[in-house]
């Protein structure tokens, strides 16, 4: 952990030696969780490695915060999670303007492509206002293409869990955009 503290000028990072001490104790019990949680979402052992590190660090700046200190290692696999998704957004939106940049717009109509957007603003509002553990347990199967057995293992839920909680996120998100079907299926 000194390699770690050093690491950071200005001693951005204060822990007591009993805190540390304690760090140490919960970080050993959990070795590679960090690690394996990025590898799961992310399919690359490098960007894994690096959201891994990142996990731990962040853990480690604000593990004085922690009032549950039995939750660690959920704390850390949330951490690891959250962090390898910003990855994957980070990524997809890099693509997404290289592809702009590099390429001329698809040949559609003006009125196609308004209506994609309006549908893509109004999905995303609809996830966003889902509650987080439906909004996590959507992302990471429908969105990242886990089985319910993979979301289970990552969110330490049990499998029976994660399927409600995928049907209760589906149901909401149809309820939500149903009014946008309709028009469409009246022509």
């Amino acid at each position: 952990m000194d390699a770690l503290v050093d690491g950071f000028p200005g001693s951005a990072v204060i822990l007591d030696a009993s805190l540390e001490r304690e760090f140490e104790q919960r970080l050993e019990d959990s070795p590679t969780l960090a690690f394996r949680v990025a590898l799961s979402v992310l399919r690359n052992r490098a960007e894994a490695e690096d959201v891994a590190q990142e996990a731990l660090i962040r853990v480690y700046r604000n593990f004085h915060r922690l009032r549950e200190r039995d939750r660690f290692r959920g704390w850390l696999v949330r951490t690891a999670w959250r962090l390898a998704l910003d990855r994957i957004r980070a990524t997809g939106r890099r693509e997404r303007r290289e592809l702009a940049a590099g390429e001329p717009a698809p040949a559609s109509t003006a009125e196609a492509l308004a209506a994609s957007r309006e549908f893509q603003r109004h999905l995303a509002d609809a996830i966003e206002v889902l509650p987080e553990k439906l909004r996590i347990v959507l992302i990471l199967s429908a969105i990242q293409g886990h089985d319910t057995r993979e979301v289970a293992a990552l969110l330490a839920l049990p499998e029976g869990t994660v399927k409600s909680r995928l049907f209760l996120a589906r149901k909401r998100l149809a309820e939500k955009l149903k009014w946008i079907v309709k028009p469409i299926e009246a022509r």
